[in-house]
Protein backbone atom coordinates (compact mmCIF):
# COMPACT_ATOMS: atom_id res chain seq x y z
CA UNK A 1 0.00 0.00 0.00
CA UNK A 2 1.13 3.59 -0.55
CA UNK A 3 2.16 5.76 2.37
CA UNK A 4 -0.80 7.65 3.86
CA UNK A 5 -0.99 11.42 3.83
CA UNK A 6 -0.28 12.78 7.30
CA UNK A 7 -0.82 16.17 8.93
CA UNK A 8 0.16 17.63 12.29
CA UNK A 9 -2.84 19.21 14.04
CA UNK A 10 -2.52 21.50 17.07
CA UNK A 11 -5.50 23.82 16.46
CA UNK A 12 -9.04 22.65 17.36
CA UNK A 13 -10.57 24.62 14.49
CA UNK A 14 -8.27 22.94 11.99
CA UNK A 15 -9.01 19.56 13.56
CA UNK A 16 -12.76 20.05 13.10
CA UNK A 17 -12.22 21.20 9.52
CA UNK A 18 -10.00 18.24 8.63
CA UNK A 19 -12.24 15.53 10.07
CA UNK A 20 -14.46 13.93 7.42
CA UNK A 21 -18.23 14.21 7.56
CA UNK A 22 -19.98 11.10 8.92
CA UNK A 23 -17.23 8.49 8.50
CA UNK A 24 -18.40 4.96 9.21
CA UNK A 25 -15.08 4.03 10.82
CA UNK A 26 -11.80 5.55 11.95
CA UNK A 27 -8.47 4.10 13.03
CA UNK A 28 -7.40 5.37 16.41
CA UNK A 29 -4.32 5.18 18.61
CA UNK A 30 -2.53 7.20 21.25
CA UNK A 31 0.92 7.68 22.65
CA UNK A 32 0.98 8.33 26.39
CA UNK A 33 3.28 8.41 29.39
CA UNK A 34 2.39 6.67 32.67
CA UNK A 35 5.54 6.51 34.74
CA UNK A 36 4.94 9.05 37.51
CA UNK A 37 1.15 9.46 37.40
CA UNK A 38 -1.99 7.43 38.07
CA UNK A 39 -3.65 8.53 34.84
CA UNK A 40 -1.99 8.01 31.46
CA UNK A 41 -0.72 11.38 30.22
CA UNK A 42 -2.09 11.70 26.70
CA UNK A 43 0.79 12.86 24.50
CA UNK A 44 -0.41 12.21 20.94
CA UNK A 45 -3.60 11.08 19.21
CA UNK A 46 -3.46 9.41 15.80
CA UNK A 47 -6.64 9.36 13.72
CA UNK A 48 -6.84 7.51 10.41
CA UNK A 49 -9.70 7.87 7.98
CA UNK A 50 -10.42 6.91 4.41
CA UNK A 51 -10.24 9.87 2.08
CA UNK A 52 -10.77 10.24 -1.63
CA UNK A 53 -7.06 9.68 -2.30
CA UNK A 54 -6.51 6.87 0.19
CA UNK A 55 -5.85 6.73 3.91
CA UNK A 56 -5.19 10.02 5.66
CA UNK A 57 -3.73 10.36 9.14
CA UNK A 58 -4.12 13.25 11.53
CA UNK A 59 -1.43 13.51 14.20
CA UNK A 60 -3.28 15.46 16.85
CA UNK A 61 -1.49 17.28 19.68
CA UNK A 62 -3.63 16.84 22.84
CA UNK A 63 -1.33 19.23 24.72
CA UNK A 64 -2.70 22.14 22.66
CA UNK A 65 -5.60 24.12 24.24
CA UNK A 66 -9.05 23.07 23.09
CA UNK A 67 -8.01 19.84 21.40
CA UNK A 68 -9.51 17.54 24.03
CA UNK A 69 -12.88 19.25 23.71
CA UNK A 70 -12.70 19.06 19.91
CA UNK A 71 -12.03 15.31 20.07
CA UNK A 72 -14.91 14.50 22.41
CA UNK A 73 -17.79 14.43 19.86
CA UNK A 74 -15.82 12.13 17.55
CA UNK A 75 -14.96 9.72 20.35
CA UNK A 76 -18.53 9.58 21.63
CA UNK A 77 -20.30 9.31 18.26
CA UNK A 78 -22.06 5.91 18.30
CA UNK A 79 -22.30 5.80 14.49
CA UNK A 80 -18.51 5.72 14.02
CA UNK A 81 -16.66 2.45 14.61
CA UNK A 82 -13.32 3.02 16.36
CA UNK A 83 -10.69 0.50 15.27
CA UNK A 84 -7.86 0.19 17.79
CA UNK A 85 -5.26 -2.33 18.89
CA UNK A 86 -4.88 -3.40 22.53
CA UNK A 87 -6.96 -0.43 23.53
CA UNK A 88 -7.44 -0.78 27.29
CA UNK A 89 -5.01 1.92 28.45
CA UNK A 90 -5.75 4.15 25.45
CA UNK A 91 -9.41 4.10 26.48
CA UNK A 92 -8.52 5.19 30.01
CA UNK A 93 -6.32 7.98 28.62
CA UNK A 94 -9.15 9.24 26.42
CA UNK A 95 -11.68 9.01 29.22
CA UNK A 96 -9.54 11.07 31.57
CA UNK A 97 -8.25 13.66 29.08
CA UNK A 98 -11.31 14.06 26.85
CA UNK A 99 -14.20 12.99 29.04
CA UNK A 100 -15.27 10.34 26.53
CA UNK A 101 -14.30 6.70 26.03
CA UNK A 102 -14.22 5.71 22.31
CA UNK A 103 -17.18 3.52 21.38
CA UNK A 104 -18.23 1.40 19.62
CA UNK A 105 -14.88 -0.36 19.55
CA UNK A 106 -13.24 -2.98 17.34
CA UNK A 107 -10.05 -4.08 19.10
CA UNK A 108 -7.82 -5.90 16.63
CA UNK A 109 -5.91 -7.71 19.39
CA UNK A 110 -9.14 -9.16 20.78
CA UNK A 111 -10.33 -9.94 17.26
CA UNK A 112 -7.10 -11.82 16.55
CA UNK A 113 -7.62 -13.95 19.65
CA UNK A 114 -11.29 -14.72 18.95
CA UNK A 115 -10.59 -15.59 15.33
CA UNK A 116 -7.89 -18.07 16.37
CA UNK A 117 -5.09 -15.96 14.87
CA UNK A 118 -3.22 -15.62 18.15
CA UNK A 119 -3.59 -14.30 21.67
CA UNK A 120 -1.92 -11.19 23.08
CA UNK A 121 -0.37 -10.35 19.70
CA UNK A 122 1.42 -7.01 19.44
CA UNK A 123 0.53 -4.65 16.63
CA UNK A 124 3.78 -5.10 14.71
CA UNK A 125 3.53 -8.89 14.77
CA UNK A 126 -0.14 -8.87 13.80
CA UNK A 127 0.57 -6.59 10.85
CA UNK A 128 3.49 -8.80 9.80
CA UNK A 129 1.59 -12.09 10.13
CA UNK A 130 -1.69 -10.85 8.66
CA UNK A 131 -0.61 -8.33 6.03
CA UNK A 132 3.01 -9.29 5.39
CA UNK A 133 4.25 -5.79 6.27
CA UNK A 134 7.27 -5.26 8.54
CA UNK A 135 7.06 -2.21 10.81
CA UNK A 136 9.80 -0.43 12.74
CA UNK A 137 9.76 -0.75 16.55
CA UNK A 138 12.32 1.86 17.50
CA UNK A 139 10.13 4.58 19.07
CA UNK A 140 7.97 2.51 21.41
CA UNK A 141 9.50 3.94 24.60
CA UNK A 142 10.59 7.39 23.45
CA UNK A 143 9.51 10.68 25.06
CA UNK A 144 6.18 11.51 23.44
CA UNK A 145 5.66 14.63 25.55
CA UNK A 146 8.58 16.50 24.02
CA UNK A 147 7.99 19.03 21.27
CA UNK A 148 8.71 18.97 18.45
CA UNK A 149 8.50 15.25 17.88
CA UNK A 150 11.24 13.75 15.73
CA UNK A 151 10.71 12.54 12.17
CA UNK A 152 11.11 8.93 13.29
CA UNK A 153 8.53 9.41 16.04
CA UNK A 154 6.06 10.84 13.54
CA UNK A 155 6.68 7.99 11.10
CA UNK A 156 6.16 5.44 13.89
CA UNK A 157 2.94 7.21 14.95
CA UNK A 158 1.55 7.11 11.41
CA UNK A 159 2.35 3.40 11.05
CA UNK A 160 0.40 2.68 14.25
CA UNK A 161 -2.90 3.54 12.56
CA UNK A 162 -2.14 3.18 8.84
CA UNK A 163 -2.89 -0.56 8.79
CA UNK A 164 -5.89 -0.73 11.11
CA UNK A 165 -8.44 -0.72 8.30
CA UNK A 166 -6.75 -3.62 6.53
CA UNK A 167 -6.54 -5.56 9.80
CA UNK A 168 -10.18 -4.85 10.48
CA UNK A 169 -11.26 -6.15 7.09
CA UNK A 170 -9.32 -9.41 7.44
CA UNK A 171 -10.25 -10.10 11.06
CA UNK A 172 -13.89 -9.09 10.72
CA UNK A 173 -14.14 -11.45 7.76
CA UNK A 174 -12.72 -14.31 9.83
CA UNK A 175 -15.08 -13.61 12.73
CA UNK A 176 -18.09 -13.44 10.43
CA UNK A 177 -17.13 -16.74 8.83
CA UNK A 178 -16.82 -18.35 12.27
CA UNK A 179 -20.03 -16.80 13.60
CA UNK A 180 -18.12 -14.95 16.32
CA UNK A 181 -18.76 -11.30 15.47
CA UNK A 182 -21.07 -10.99 18.49
CA UNK A 183 -18.32 -12.35 20.72
CA UNK A 184 -16.11 -9.44 19.74
CA UNK A 185 -18.90 -6.90 20.26
CA UNK A 186 -19.46 -8.26 23.78
CA UNK A 187 -15.78 -8.28 24.76
CA UNK A 188 -15.15 -4.81 23.36
CA UNK A 189 -18.22 -3.39 25.10
CA UNK A 190 -16.95 -4.82 28.38
CA UNK A 191 -13.54 -3.23 27.78
CA UNK A 192 -15.18 0.16 27.16
CA UNK A 193 -17.33 -0.16 30.29
CA UNK A 194 -14.29 -1.04 32.40
CA UNK A 195 -12.36 1.96 31.09
CA UNK A 196 -15.32 4.21 31.79
CA UNK A 197 -15.47 3.19 35.44
CA UNK A 198 -13.94 6.19 37.17
CA UNK A 199 -14.62 4.86 40.67
CA UNK A 200 -12.26 1.90 40.65
CA UNK A 201 -12.81 -1.64 41.92
CA UNK A 202 -15.40 -1.82 44.69
CA UNK A 203 -13.53 -4.61 46.49
CA UNK A 204 -9.84 -4.09 45.61
CA UNK A 205 -8.64 -6.53 48.28
CA UNK A 206 -9.95 -9.39 46.12
CA UNK A 207 -7.74 -8.42 43.17
CA UNK A 208 -4.62 -10.15 44.45
CA UNK A 209 -3.46 -12.82 46.83
CA UNK A 210 -2.23 -10.45 49.56
CA UNK A 211 -5.33 -10.80 51.70
CA UNK A 212 -6.05 -14.46 51.00
CA UNK A 213 -5.03 -15.69 54.46
CA UNK A 214 -6.22 -12.74 56.53
CA UNK A 215 -9.05 -13.21 59.01
CA UNK A 216 -12.35 -11.43 58.41
CA UNK A 217 -11.49 -8.30 60.41
CA UNK A 218 -8.12 -7.96 58.71
CA UNK A 219 -9.74 -8.35 55.28
CA UNK A 220 -12.11 -5.49 56.14
CA UNK A 221 -9.20 -3.30 57.21
CA UNK A 222 -7.35 -4.13 53.99
CA UNK A 223 -10.43 -3.20 51.94
CA UNK A 224 -10.60 0.17 53.73
CA UNK A 225 -6.94 0.93 53.07
CA UNK A 226 -6.99 -0.12 49.42
CA UNK A 227 -10.21 1.71 48.63
CA UNK A 228 -8.82 4.87 50.26
CA UNK A 229 -5.57 4.43 48.30
CA UNK A 230 -7.50 4.12 45.04
CA UNK A 231 -9.42 7.32 45.65
CA UNK A 232 -6.30 9.18 46.76
CA UNK A 233 -4.29 7.96 43.77
CA UNK A 234 -6.98 9.09 41.33
CA UNK A 235 -7.47 12.52 42.88
CA UNK A 236 -3.75 13.27 43.30
CA UNK A 237 -2.76 11.57 40.01
CA UNK A 238 -0.02 9.49 41.59
CA UNK A 239 0.77 5.77 41.17
CA UNK A 240 -0.86 3.56 43.79
CA UNK A 241 2.46 2.09 44.95
CA UNK A 242 3.83 5.59 45.61
CA UNK A 243 1.05 6.18 48.11
CA UNK A 244 0.87 2.85 49.94
CA UNK A 245 2.43 -0.34 48.65
CA UNK A 246 0.61 -3.66 48.92
CA UNK A 247 3.06 -5.14 51.41
CA UNK A 248 2.66 -2.33 53.93
CA UNK A 249 -1.12 -2.22 53.48
CA UNK A 250 -1.32 -5.95 54.22
CA UNK A 251 0.92 -5.63 57.28
CA UNK A 252 -1.21 -2.82 58.69
CA UNK A 253 -4.39 -4.78 58.05
CA UNK A 254 -3.04 -7.98 59.63
CA UNK A 255 -1.49 -6.32 62.69
CA UNK A 256 -3.14 -2.90 63.16
CA UNK A 257 -1.38 -0.33 65.37
CA UNK A 258 -3.07 0.51 68.66
CA UNK A 259 -3.25 4.25 67.99
CA UNK A 260 -2.02 6.95 65.64
CA UNK A 261 1.29 7.30 67.50
CA UNK A 262 1.95 3.60 67.00
CA UNK A 263 1.06 3.96 63.35
CA UNK A 264 3.55 6.82 63.02
CA UNK A 265 6.27 4.65 64.55
CA UNK A 266 5.41 1.84 62.16
CA UNK A 267 5.59 4.15 59.17
CA UNK A 268 8.88 5.65 60.32
CA UNK A 269 10.52 2.22 60.13
CA UNK A 270 9.20 1.34 56.68
CA UNK A 271 11.38 2.62 53.80
CA UNK A 272 8.49 3.27 51.39
CA UNK A 273 5.93 4.52 53.90
CA UNK A 274 4.02 7.78 53.28
CA UNK A 275 4.94 9.36 56.63
CA UNK A 276 3.14 12.61 55.86
CA UNK A 277 -0.15 10.77 55.45
CA UNK A 278 -0.27 9.20 58.90
CA UNK A 279 -3.49 10.97 59.89
CA UNK A 280 -5.46 10.04 56.77
CA UNK A 281 -4.16 6.47 56.81
CA UNK A 282 -5.30 6.15 60.42
CA UNK A 283 -8.72 7.45 59.48
CA UNK A 284 -8.95 5.01 56.56
CA UNK A 285 -7.81 2.08 58.69
CA UNK A 286 -10.28 2.72 61.52
CA UNK A 287 -13.34 3.99 59.63
CA UNK A 288 -15.85 1.40 58.48
CA UNK A 289 -16.88 1.51 54.84
CA UNK A 290 -20.54 2.41 54.33
CA UNK A 291 -21.11 -0.90 52.54
CA UNK A 292 -18.73 -3.00 54.59
CA UNK A 293 -21.43 -5.47 55.65
CA UNK A 294 -21.80 -6.43 51.97
CA UNK A 295 -18.09 -7.16 51.51
CA UNK A 296 -17.29 -10.65 50.19
CA UNK A 297 -14.62 -12.48 52.17
CA UNK A 298 -11.87 -14.72 50.88
CA UNK A 299 -12.18 -18.29 52.11
CA UNK A 300 -8.73 -18.16 53.68
CA UNK A 301 -7.48 -21.14 51.73
CA UNK A 302 -6.24 -22.02 48.28
CA UNK A 303 -8.88 -23.23 45.82
CA UNK A 304 -9.23 -26.99 45.47
CA UNK A 305 -6.26 -27.72 43.23
CA UNK A 306 -7.69 -30.97 41.84
CA UNK A 307 -11.00 -29.30 41.07
CA UNK A 308 -9.23 -26.36 39.44
CA UNK A 309 -7.11 -28.74 37.36
CA UNK A 310 -10.21 -30.55 36.10
CA UNK A 311 -11.76 -27.23 35.06
CA UNK A 312 -8.57 -26.15 33.30
CA UNK A 313 -8.42 -29.43 31.38
CA UNK A 314 -12.05 -29.05 30.31
CA UNK A 315 -11.42 -25.47 29.17
CA UNK A 316 -8.33 -26.55 27.22
CA UNK A 317 -10.31 -29.30 25.52
CA UNK A 318 -13.11 -26.94 24.52
CA UNK A 319 -10.60 -24.35 23.30
CA UNK A 320 -8.98 -26.96 21.08
CA UNK A 321 -12.39 -28.02 19.72
CA UNK A 322 -13.30 -24.51 18.57
CA UNK A 323 -9.78 -23.37 17.65
CA UNK A 324 -9.21 -20.71 20.29
CA UNK A 325 -5.73 -19.99 21.72
CA UNK A 326 -5.06 -20.93 25.35
CA UNK A 327 -6.31 -18.37 27.86
CA UNK A 328 -9.03 -16.84 25.70
CA UNK A 329 -11.97 -18.86 27.02
CA UNK A 330 -11.16 -18.61 30.73
CA UNK A 331 -8.29 -17.41 32.85
CA UNK A 332 -7.13 -19.18 36.00
CA UNK A 333 -8.51 -16.32 38.08
CA UNK A 334 -12.01 -16.76 36.62
CA UNK A 335 -11.88 -20.52 37.18
CA UNK A 336 -10.75 -20.03 40.78
CA UNK A 337 -13.79 -17.82 41.32
CA UNK A 338 -16.02 -20.62 39.96
CA UNK A 339 -14.41 -23.13 42.31
CA UNK A 340 -15.05 -20.76 45.20
CA UNK A 341 -18.74 -20.59 44.33
CA UNK A 342 -19.06 -17.47 42.19
CA UNK A 343 -21.88 -17.53 39.65
CA UNK A 344 -20.07 -17.23 36.31
CA UNK A 345 -18.24 -13.98 37.12
CA UNK A 346 -17.13 -11.19 34.81
CA UNK A 347 -16.44 -12.21 31.24
CA UNK A 348 -17.62 -15.77 31.96
CA UNK A 349 -21.20 -14.54 32.22
CA UNK A 350 -21.56 -13.91 28.48
CA UNK A 351 -20.74 -15.94 25.39
CA UNK A 352 -18.07 -17.86 27.29
CA UNK A 353 -20.69 -19.36 29.56
CA UNK A 354 -22.50 -20.73 26.54
CA UNK A 355 -19.29 -22.39 25.39
CA UNK A 356 -18.19 -23.72 28.78
CA UNK A 357 -21.25 -24.49 30.88
CA UNK A 358 -22.04 -27.86 29.27
CA UNK A 359 -18.60 -29.22 30.21
CA UNK A 360 -17.92 -27.26 33.41
CA UNK A 361 -21.31 -27.49 35.12
CA UNK A 362 -21.01 -31.25 35.84
CA UNK A 363 -17.54 -30.69 37.30
CA UNK A 364 -18.80 -27.83 39.47
CA UNK A 365 -21.75 -29.91 40.67
CA UNK A 366 -19.26 -32.55 41.85
CA UNK A 367 -17.35 -29.99 43.94
CA UNK A 368 -17.64 -30.90 47.57
CA UNK A 369 -18.66 -34.51 46.95
CA UNK A 370 -16.67 -36.97 49.06
CA UNK A 371 -13.86 -38.69 47.24
CA UNK A 372 -14.33 -42.29 46.18
CA UNK A 373 -13.87 -44.71 49.07
CA UNK A 374 -14.76 -42.16 51.76
CA UNK A 375 -17.89 -41.85 53.87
Amino acid sequence: MSSPNAAWIDDPAILRARLPDAPTRIGLDTEFIRERTFWPQLALVQIAFEGADGIEVLLVDPLAPGIAEALRPLLADPSILKIMHSASEDLVAFGHACGAVPAPLFDTQIAAALSGTGTGMGYQRLVQDTLGIALAKGETRSDWLRRPLSATQLEYAVDDVAHLFALHDVLAGKLDALGRADWLVEDCARLVATAGNMEGDRWPQLGGRAGLFLDADAQRRLARLLRWRETYARTTDRPRSWILDNELATLLARDPPADMAALQQRLDTHPKAPRKLTHVIWQALTTELPDETEMPLSRGEEPDRKQLKRLQQAVAARSAEIGLPDGVLASRKWLEALVEGADWPGALSGWRRGQLEPSLAPLLDRAGEPAAGTV
